[in-house]
């Protein structure tokens, strides 16, 4: 087993997103990522089979699809789609976001 407390450990940045590596196997991938307000991860997506979740912890941004689509997002919400599918996020205040993807690419 494992413990790792993301609010304490999972960084902020000045520059970029704060990235904390939660667990890496090869049945699945957790990352929590910190974002100061206005910082966003650029739409992308990963060309094999799988599924990705991103849970906002704490603050408000929105969800990014193809074409800069945009879904609001808020503590408490859940995304799940195909990695496949275009993905990214933009922080309106500090979020902090816990994506899991599986099998991770």
């Amino acid at each position: 087993m494992k413990k790792i407390n993301i609010i304490e450990e999972g960084p902020f940045k000045d520059t970029g997103h704060g990235t904390l590596w939660v667990h890496d196997s090869a049945n699945f991938r957790i990352v929590n990522f910190n974002f100061k307000a206005g910082q966003q991860l650029a739409v992308h997506s990963h060309d094999v089979d799988g599924e990705l979740s991103i849970v906002v912890l704490s603050g408000e941004g929105e969800f990014l699809g193809a074409d800069d689509a945009a879904i609001p997002a808020k503590t408490g919400d859940v995304l799940v789609c195909p990695i496949a599918t275009p993905h990214g996020i933009r922080s309106i205040t500090d979020m902090r976001v816990l994506v899991t993807i599986a099998p991770p690419p």
